[in-house]
């Protein structure tokens, strides 16, 4: 594979965003776009990349997207993508790639963070689940019941899109925030109402549990961050360029081979062939370029967020977004 490609864990709990009461008219400072460094002068670069079970390494290593590594990248697994944003805010990483939320709340709370590249899933995957058995049979039914969500996850914005939509608010139901893997186990013991949550959990509850989907996300976005200490440091920067254009190239490998995918995916996060099947056909992300389209959603749920008083103030999101590696991204036909 690679140049000493190395692995480390790094499992954080709960990530609680206290976000700080961040005016529009000030947002982050800006950052300079340094020369560009020939990958042939970053052999003592090391790349410090979060990543979340069967995510970017996963992938990546699959398609063989590492061999030839002009850099070094270290990976830290963390359970889900708030705690992403705040380890790259403490510099502890350079790079993640998380939901669509995650980036929103760290822009609330201002963190020296910028959107670099953003995916389209569609958002088949991410669904509000109950009970097969449940009287529940619409979102509006949830009016006074407990909702599992992992908060300042993409399926917080989801579960909020649905209740706005229905004419509810979260007074209006009550949200217990859980990591995924804790929700599994409470949701499949009998606790909680609803469960709203991501691949390959929903695959997995679907084919295990007997369960029914309320609800699919409207905003299917992912999104690679980086660091501001990452952007603007020259090796580091582009060092990043190149990591980008190997896991789009990846992703497209992943859209083409979509079998040879599931069944490495299910190898390294320890799924069933059929649950990992599921998962990944639901899951699969085309990249596209970081445009005012784009831009716009995220501030939707922005302001979402703050209407439901999830968070003091909706930033200017557009401020946390560094459009520098879209023309990289075009000309490598990624």
């Amino acid at each position: 594979m690679g140049r000493f490609v190395f692995r480390v864990g790094l499992v954080l709990g709960v990530a609680l965003f206290a976000p700080a009461c961040v005016s529009r008219s000030l947002g982050p400072q800006l950052i300079g776009v340094p020369a560009a460094v020939p990958l042939s002068e970053l052999a003592a670069v090391t790349l410090q990349v979060g990543d979340q079970k069967g995510g970017t390494e996963a992938l990546l290593r699959a398609a063989n997207a590492l061999d030839n590594l002009p850099y070094k990248i270290t990976f830290s697994t963390f359970t889900s993508g708030p705690p992403q944003i705040e380890a790259l805010t403490a510099g502890k990483i350079d790079f993640a790639i998380t939901g669509n939320t995650p980036p929103v709340f760290g822009a609330a709370a201002n963190s020296k963070t910028r959107v670099v590249a953003a995916w389209d899933g569609a958002a088949p995957g991410e669904q509000i689940l109950v009970r097969a058995n449940s009287p529940i049979t619409t979102v509006h039914d949830l009016a006074g019941k407990t909702i599992l969500v992992a908060r300042g996850s993409a399926a917080h914005a989801n579960v909020l899109e649905h209740l706005a939509d229905n004419g509810l608010k979260p007074k209006d139901v009550k949200l217990v925030f859980l990591q995924p893997a804790d929700a599994l186990s409470a949701f499949a013991n009998g606790q909680g109402d609803a469960w709203v949550v991501w691949e390959p959990y929903t695959a997995q509850a679907e084919l295990t549990l007997k369960v029914r989907n309320l609800g699919n996300a409207e905003n299917g976005y992912w999104f690679g961050s980086a660091s501001t200490r990452a952007l603007t440091d020259p090796k580091r920067n582009s060092a990043l360029a190149d990591l980008l254009i190997r896991y789009e190239r990846a992703a497209r490998w992943a859209r083409t081979n979509p079998a040879q995918w599931a069944a490495k995916y299910g190898k390294a996060v320890g799924l069933k062939p059929e649950i990992a099947a599921l998962a990944q056909s639901r899951q699969v992300r085309q990249p596209v370029p970081l445009d005012d389209k784009v831009v716009s959603a995220e501030q939707r749920l922005a302001d979402l967020f703050a209407a439901a008083d999830q968070m003091p103030e909706a930033p200017d999101f557009v401020k946390w977004v560094d459009r520098r590696f879209n023309s990289v991204l075009a000309a490598s036909g990624a």
